[in-house]
């Protein structure tokens, strides 16, 4: 009796410290809040988007790692709040990505595009840049967007 008591005990401290992965996986992919409208005009053709916006080093560091799913209309938009080289990767990261990398004033510096998932191999800018902006892979393709093209939010000068 009194082992199967310290057996119970035991499970019950081991659910409430162990982690919880199903839990988290599920918090990572529930709809963001706090949405902002996006727009790449392309090709004489604007595109809308609702991102995310992380604008702190811990928002930044954690991006979209361990989410599995996007909307094709959402992204997540990295705001580095001056312009510098910068670089990404993809650790802990579930779906492929296209990163375009925004100047200042709102143009595209470069795309990479379909990142690799959980990959930790670092894509740079390139040059200096003020932002990233994080769709799925295969979007920059599809809709045609290209260096050069421009990046509308309030981040971005006009």
């Amino acid at each position: 009796m009194q082992s199967a008591r310290r057996f119970l005990i035991a499970c019950f401290a081991w659910l409430l410290l162990a982690p919880l992965p199903a839990f988290a996986q599920q918090a990572a992919t529930a709809p963001a809040t706090g949405l902002e409208p996006l727009a790449i005009v392309s090709g004489g053709q604007r595109h809308s988007f609702q991102v995310e916006v992380m604008r702190t080093p811990d928002q930044r560091a954690r991006g979209l790692m361990y989410r599995n799913y996007m909307p094709p209309d959402r992204g997540m938009l990295f705001d580095f709040a001056r312009s510098e080289p910068v670089a990404m990767w993809m650790q802990n990261t579930y779906i492929p990505l296209d990163m375009l990398f925004i100047r200042a004033d709102g143009t595209v510096a470069r795309i990479a595009e379909n990142t690799e998932p959980l990959s930790t191999r670092t894509i740079p800018s390139g040059e200096p840049v003020l932002s990233v902006l994080e769709v799925n892979g295969g979007t920059a393709a599809k809709l045609g967007i290209k260096p050069g093209d421009k990046v509308e939010h309030s981040l971005f000068k006009k």
